[in-house]
């Protein structure tokens, strides 16, 4: 902050700066609040923004013990389903793999993110806690100091400076948070799977009573359920391409050709709410905490969607942060603190893992043979699969892997 920013900024303060109004950000606010701790976040967001940005729906069973752990679950069993099934689609036909009964996994309930965090803001707010939306983040100051804080920019322009003993960085890969790490103080670890996708929000009911996963040569296609009216649908994309590239006719098409539809039923076809481009790319910042600065959700950690874990993984940081900040400054014991990082990180790698190996399962070949073919990736994915199908010691790890965090 420069001197003449310093003159005119205002200042506020709190214990806890929280960045970021996500599951994560809400989570760890609500609890830190229920504990007395003085606490606020910061959302550069609208209330509104907040509560209808689309983004997974899937919930774990460990989250939704966390969830129900602190009174936060009214919303997800009151509207939300329960969910165990998957269906897998190839040129060697279809099977089944119902994981909610094998191994250690356990069912997931689908509820809709945008309604999670709907609820959790509401529930927050009734609690009286302190929320401030439209107010960017721009930097976080002397972390690893005597004197956090953080800087942000007031829907009127003006520079606030928040004065904290805490900041969680709760904004996204692209925060103030991660933006105000250091870079000899962290190890930035990313992956580029090198795959992109079509992701579709379809006015529609869902077509299948399962997730779907079709592998097929012209790329892969992926079915979801969100609401009885709703559907998610992904299709395997040519990177670079707009997301208004093709009609809606052409989509359905398409994905009737993927699902193969000819041979297992029609798709249900309905208007197509919102379409986006994305990546799957991962990465994970090492460790999770700079001085003063710790890192939770989607500043810690981004994964790729094939098995929507990166929502689950916020909750669970969230808890174990609001738990170790509790300590700290309520009976001044930084032991939990001190263990976050690495705490965290192990479930992190443990998700990080699955999740790639989910995303070598669903689409083609990444390499070449020596004789310009792909036949070898090609081989060793349909093997997986066959695998999958008939090994009970396979499936059990899917199903723990496939819900777990």
């Amino acid at each position: 902050m420069t001197e003449s920013q310093n003159s005119r900024a205002l200042w506020e303060s709190a214990d806890v700066v929280v960045l970021g109004a996500g599951p994560a950000g809400l989570v760890l606010g609500t609890l830190l609040h229920t504990a007395g701790i003085d606490c606020v976040i910061l959302e550069r967001a609208s209330r509104t923004q907040v509560q209808t940005r689309a983004r997974a729906g899937f919930l774990a069973p460990n989250t939704v013990r966390i969830l129900e752990r602190h009174g936060l679950a009214d919303g997800l069993h009151r509207h939300g389903s329960r969910h165990g099934t998957c269906e897998f689609r190839t040129e060697d036909g279809r099977f089944r793999l119902d994981y909610g009964g094998l191994g250690q996994g356990g069912q997931h309930h689908v509820y809709p993110q945008q309604n999670l965090v709907t609820d959790l803001l509401t529930h927050y707010l009734d609690l009286g806690g302190r929320i401030r939306f439209h107010t960017e983040a721009q930097a976080v100051h002397d972390a690893d100091g005597a004197e956090p804080s953080v800087m942000t920019r007031e829907p009127d322009g003006r520079p606030t400076r928040w004065a904290a003993r805490y900041v969680a960085g709760c904004d996204g890969r692209h925060g103030a948070a991660r933006r105000s790490l250091p870079p000899s103080a962290v190890r930035r670890h990313r992956r580029d799977h090198g795959v992109t996708w079509l992701g579709l929000l379809a006015e529609a009911p869902p077509s299948l009573d399962a997730v779907g996963y079709a592998i097929h040569d012209r790329g892969f296609a992926g079915h979801m359920a969100r609401t009885p009216e709703v559907t998610r649908y992904y299709l395997q994309w040519q990177r670079g391409t707009a997301a208004d590239a093709w009609s809606e006719e052409r989509i359905w098409d398409e994905l009737d050709v993927r699902v193969r539809a000819c041979d297992h039923g029609p798709l249900r076809r309905g208007g197509i709410l919102e379409r986006a481009v994305f990546d799957l790319t991962c990465d994970v910042i090492e460790p999770l905490r700079h001085g003063s600065l710790f890192l939770a959700g989607d500043a810690a950690s981004l994964l790729a969607p094939a098995a929507a874990k990166g929502a689950n993984l916020a909750v669970l940081e969230a808890e174990v942060l609001a738990e170790a900040l509790t300590d700290a400054i309520a009976r001044g014991d930084t032991a939990g603190l001190d263990r976050y990082s690495e705490q965290c990180l192990a479930h992190i790698w443990r998700a990080q893992e699955f999740t790639g190996w989910m995303t070598r399962l669903l689409h083609g070949p990444a390499g070449r043979d020596e004789d310009g073919g792909s036949h070898f990736d090609t081989a060793l994915q349909r093997s997986r699969l066959a695998s999958l199908r008939t090994s009970r010691v396979h499936q059990d790890w899917f199903a723990e892997n496939y819900v777990g965090v």
